[in-house]
């Protein structure tokens, strides 16, 4: 991709990966480390913090891979993530119209860019964690902390559409909390989440993976 503001570019994230039995499964978390061992050991991990809840995940999608439970559980690449931008916006307008507020969660450029440009920038609010990020103007959006913004993100928009990192940044249940207090749809996007969405049965957009 042309992009160069990707957290995964800037070193903001780091994708793992679980290998079981050949079933490859991943993780996006800001705190990587390396495993190898038995799946029930991964299964006694206290899931406390982002690491240990990134080898869970991962390890989750991989093993639900190999049991065909789960799939595209393997992250795009090149200018495949614009592509898949594209196809998110055009399926989310297909079903609700242009005449909406999208709420998104997590800095994910290219969808945030898509939307910007198809809803026009005052219909697209975005939530992000990194403080880097928070209170500047990206493709015309002023970023919301995450950590304080997330009912105002659910009580001003129709749509929300947040990262499947948030199962590993401990944030999803939140987010499903508010999608049922406000009645508003929640829609996932990206491999983190490929085991998880399959299990809470949730909606999840991932055009491009593999």
């Amino acid at each position: 991709t042309e992009r160069k503001d990707f957290p995964l570019l800037q070193g903001k994230e780091f994708l793992i990966q679980a290998d079981f039995k050949n079933a490859l499964g991943q993780a996006f978390t800001d705190a990587p480390r390396n495993f190898k061992g038995k799946v029930k050991e991964i299964l006694e991990l206290k899931l406390t913090d982002n690491s240990a809840r990134a080898l869970f995940i991962a390890t989750l999608n991989a093993v639900m891979r190999y049991m065909g439970a789960a799939d595209k559980t393997i992250h795009c690449k090149n200018e495949e993530p614009e592509l898949c931008a594209r196809e998110i916006v055009r399926t989310i307008i297909d079903k609700y119209s242009t005449d909406i507020k999208i709420g998104i969660v997590g800095f994910q450029p290219a969808i945030i860019d898509n939307f910007s440009k198809t809803l026009t920038a005052q219909n697209v609010k975005v939530t992000d964690l990194d403080k880097d990020n928070i209170n500047k103007i990206k493709y015309g959006v002023l970023i919301w902390d995450g950590r304080k913004m997330a009912k105002e993100l659910f009580r001003t928009c129709d749509v929300i559409l947040a990262t499947g990192s948030t199962v590993v940044n401990d944030s999803l249940s939140q987010l499903i909390s508010l999608s049922e207090e406000y009645q508003e749809p929640l829609y996932l996007y990206g491999t983190t989440v490929a085991g998880a969405g399959k299990i809470l049965n949730m909606e999840r957009l991932c055009f491009q993976s593999s």
